[in-house]
């Protein structure tokens, strides 16, 4: 797709659109299906700045390549009319308040983590994070693989395969290997939509308070290893943020020791109370680890592979996106991933629901969200912190 390069052509100016993507960024709740839905209705209903085509053509590649689904679909629209510079201040605009806000959150956490008073009130939060998760969990497989109907898993049992497959190592193994994705999205790409080339050769493959929270604190050799775990871990993120976790969860919590399992679901916990992509929760867990810096590079180290992979393709999408091998390789990673989230997800809620009332906060925030229409996950997170606070001060 070519940019246009002169605003007068455009309905709206990059100042516009940066202004626009700041305050989604910062008021911007519900996670990247409801974020994706407030684009649509703000940028190509109300203002109509950005055509129907060229929002598909934006949500496609989003799908299609890795990188959270609401991020990745921001920096494509900002690259639309203003290019590389419309897709870098649209990108910056949507990711840096729910940054900041994960940092402060951060420094206030590691001030008052140790105190009774707020291990009560995560105790209730991360319960509910589980329920959500859950929820999140059932409707993503739904949306990426097939509906629970025997005709739908008939037709793509070989996804199906793919999803409990995973499932069941992650649930096992408790961690996540990188090439097991890859060769899956293999596999399926060579039996649905084998390349042209394959079918040739079809045998080849404030001063203190910043100082008492370990602000400034950090270690070279640690940033390093964060840059890297985290850039991978970016690296395949398909559809939404939520598909991060099984990443970060083995990583973090098993491999790299950074994080305890309690500190990990507090972690996710904070993406979910603050605005904009879910997938922020890295910078909290960076700076848990390796203060700002951490933070930086943390985030930093996510939502750059997510930015390349978005402007590169940008400008010759139509064609990419009608190639039916590279859809099948996706397809197939994304089973793959999702079957990994049901895994992890079981593994943390063995560790976190620890008792009925928990497991009570866990299955009223999964009927909450099914049967109230239009409720927003942070009034979910408000009132289980509330209610853990109550349970474990006066129980």
């Amino acid at each position: 797709m070519e940019t246009v390069t002169q605003t007068q052509t455009t309905k709206y100016s990059l100042a516009e659109l940066t202004k626009y993507f700041l305050k989604l960024g910062t008021v911007g709740f519900g996670g990247p299906v409801a974020l994706i839905g407030y684009m649509h209705r703000d940028l190509v209903e109300d203002k109509k700045w950005i055509s129907e085509d060229e929002y598909r053509e934006g949500l496609a590649l989003a799908q299609l390549a890795p990188g959270p689904l609401a991020a990745q679909l921001g920096i494509y629209l900002g690259y639309v009319h203003y290019g590389v510079w419309g897709a870098t201040l649209t990108g910056l605009a949507f990711v840096l308040p729910s940054f900041l806000m994960v940092v402060l959150l951060g420094m206030a956490y590691k001030v008052y983590g140790g105190l009774p008073w707020m291990q009560s009130v995560f105790y209730g939060v991360g319960a509910a994070v589980i329920g959500i998760i859950t929820l999140s969990c059932y409707k993503l497989t739904l949306k990426s693989i097939s509906k629970i109907e025997p005709q739908a898993i008939k037709s793509r049992w070989l996804l199906w395969l793919f999803f409990l497959t995973m499932a069941v190592v992650t649930a096992i193994t408790q961690r996540e290997e990188v090439w097991l994705f890859i060769l899956l999205g293999f596999i399926y790409m060579v039996v649905k939509a084998p390349p042209k080339w394959l079918q040739k050769r079809e045998t080849s493959l404030s001063v203190i308070l910043l100082a008492g929270t370990g602000f400034w604190q950090y270690e070279p050799g640690e940033l390093v290893k964060l840059g890297l775990f985290f850039t991978e871990a970016g690296a395949f993120v398909f559809g939404s943020g939520l598909a991060i976790i099984p990443f970060l969860q083995a990583g973090v919590v098993g491999e790299m020791g950074w994080l305890n399992e309690q500190q990990f679901l507090d972690s996710v916990a904070v993406a979910m109370i603050t605005p904009g992509p879910v997938v922020i929760t890295v910078g909290f867990i960076g700076f848990l680890v390796s203060g700002f810096a951490g933070a930086a590079v943390a985030a930093l180290g996510v939502f750059l592979p997510c930015f390349v992979l978005t402007v590169l393709p940008a400008p010759y999408f139509k064609k990419i996106s009608k190639n039916t091998s590279i859809k099948a390789f996706v397809d197939g990673i994304t089973a793959a991933v999702v079957g990994a989230l049901v895994g992890s997800v079981f593994v943390i809620a063995t560790r976190s629901i620890v008792d009925v009332a928990s497991a009570v906060i866990a299955l009223v925030t999964i009927l909450s969200l099914i049967y109230i229409k239009k409720l927003q996950e942070p009034y979910i997170i408000l009132a289980a912190a509330i209610v853990g606070f109550c349970i474990k001060s006066y129980l």
